[in-house]
């Protein structure tokens, strides 16, 4: 009886273990005639090819509007989505724009590479056409109400910044800057019909979205979001509420984000985010987090947060700094965060980035929330490991976890393997039982789909096998990231098939 009673808990606990697989795809790689990736016709092709294709999950990266950058990390709104995602071709069909208006702006000639300087010079031209046409009604109304929390502070921070050239924020006039009184009344004023038009912006981009995202939904796809753990100096958030952060009474801040000095980088990272004031957010219990992952999931199913290692600790660099060498570590709010965004919220999907410097605290963090961290398979082949040790390993993993090749930090898998030593390239072709490099990726792919992690999710670079031209990111420059598009062809049937049957080979299909 005992012997059957254990047979069958572990049937009913197998029968738990929902494997799954997606695929890593920014939207603004998509193709497309704007520039950069929207909501268009595209982006549903793109979800049925993941219906196609039997996966489950498209992880995207954040969506909020770029700052100086173009770094989807550095946005001017952490609650606010990026107008350069509205598809103009919808808003053709809704009556406020015209083919020929759409066709006529130039918004870059690599369709392979989105051109920033073109889209933030036209796009909005382009938009304002269309909010000249616009005619509010009650979803409108109803919208603005909804997200006035937010709202009202972001359009008249873009609307300032707008006045000003798009000089930063700790370049305003002090009287605007610490939002005086007088002054912030006579900026509502003067700013009407600026804030209208990022107002209309904001409708739009959030109605389009919404509309995708049911597609995907109604398709069995769940999108998985990306937060990032800070918000940018110059925002609105930080504008709108200066006592949530290390700020002085001048919104100069005190301290700033960023990673210590690694193998990677002699000098550190150095973000320059400001830090949080967690104290205030204790007094607060927490509001502005919970209003901030509350929305999180009216946008996504599933959400992935940046950064998680510094709610257990974080890196603390004195403001002014030239690197990230002279910082020191912090505690950070623990669980205590959040258990007050379950307890409101209840017990949401989220996926801990836990990569970079890790701790003891941040394991044990990770475990009391019972979140998934993240295995990078990049990550796995470290010259100095002789006995197979390290956590990126598959053999070395738990279920409760996602699986990656590389994320758009990473180099794509063909450009990574081009890049190691000869050691190192032997090292990964023995572990992954392939003769040369042309099995290198497939390689890769095969062993996290067949890893116990219960999501993997592999970027479409790896899928199409290409290297290192198609890099979303390399940390710590500026210049050259963010721009990777997908060829408008490169999604073909055979590789639906492909990704299908591998799909189904390793017990993930959707």
């Amino acid at each position: 009886m005992k012997g059957k009673k254990i047979l069958r808990d572990y049937e009913q606990k197998k029968e738990r273990v929902i494997r799954r697989s997606g695929v890593l795809m920014p939207l603004a790689s998509l193709p497309g005639p704007f520039g950069i990736g929207c909501f268009s016709g595209h982006a549903y092709a793109f979800v049925d090819f993941l219906e196609k294709a039997g996966q489950s999950a498209w992880q995207i990266l954040p969506l909020g509007p770029l700052s100086y950058g173009d770094s989807p990390y550095q946005s001017f709104s952490t609650f606010a989505g990026n107008p350069y995602f509205i598809d103009p071709e919808t808003l053709v069909e809704e009556g406020l724009l015209k083919e020929q208006e759409c066709r006529s702006f130039d918004f870059g000639s690599d369709p392979e590479c989105t051109d920033y300087e073109k889209l933030y010079r036209n796009r909005f031209r382009l938009l304002k056409i269309a909010h000249n046409r616009f005619k509010p009604g009650e979803e409108y109304d109803r919208f603005i109400k909804d997200n006035r929390f937010w709202l009202d502070d972001y359009v008249l921070f873009m609307s300032l910044k707008d006045s000003m050239n798009g000089i930063p924020l700790s370049d305003w006039p002090e009287d605007i800057r610490l939002r005086k009184e007088a002054a912030m009344a006579g900026a509502r004023r003067i700013h009407e019909n600026d804030m209208e038009f990022y107002r209309f912006q904001q409708y739009e981009f959030f109605r389009q979205w919404k509309k995708l995202k049911d597609y995907a939904n109604g398709k069995g796809i769940q999108i998985i979001g990306d937060l990032p753990i800070y918000v940018a100096y110059d925002s609105a958030d930080v504008w709108a509420n200066p006592s949530l952060f290390q700020m002085e009474p001048e919104l100069i801040p005190t301290c700033v984000a960023g990673c210590p000095p690694d193998f990677f980088s002699t000098t550190g990272q150095l973000w320059g985010n400001p830090l949080y004031e967690w104290d205030r957010h204790i007094e607060t219990g927490y509001s502005w987090w919970i209003e901030r992952i509350r929305q999180c999931f009216e946008m996504y199913d599933v959400l992935r947060i940046d950064h998680f290692r510094a709610f257990a600790g974080y890196y603390s660099i004195p403001f002014g700094s030239e690197t990230a060498e002279n910082g020191n570590w912090i505690k950070g709010p623990g669980y205590q965060m959040f258990s007050a965004v379950r307890e409101s919220l209840g017990n949401k999907p989220i996926i801990a980035e836990n990569l970079g410097f890790i701790t003891p605290d941040v394991d044990e963090l990770l475990v009391k929330c019972g979140f998934p961290g993240m295995k990078v398979l990049q990550f796995a082949f470290d010259p100095w490991d002789d006995k197979g040790a390290s956590e990126y390993l598959p053999h070395n993993y738990e279920r409760n976890s996602v699986v990656y090749t590389g994320t758009h930090d990473n180099d794509t898998t063909v450009g990574w393997y081009a890049s190691l030593k000869n050691d190192e390239k032997k090292k990964v072709r023995t572990y992954l039982r392939v003769k040369d490099r042309s099995g290198v990726c497939a390689g890769m792919i095969h062993i996290a789909m067949g890893s116990v992690s219960e999501l993997s999710v592999i970027p479409i670079q790896d899928w199409l096998e290409l290297g290192s031209e198609a890099r979303i990111n390399i940390p710590s420059t500026l210049g050259g990231n963010w721009c990777w598009r997908m060829k408008e062809d490169a999604l073909t049937d055979s590789l639906a098939l492909r990704i299908r049957e591998m799909t189904a080979r390793y017990g993930r299909l959707a």
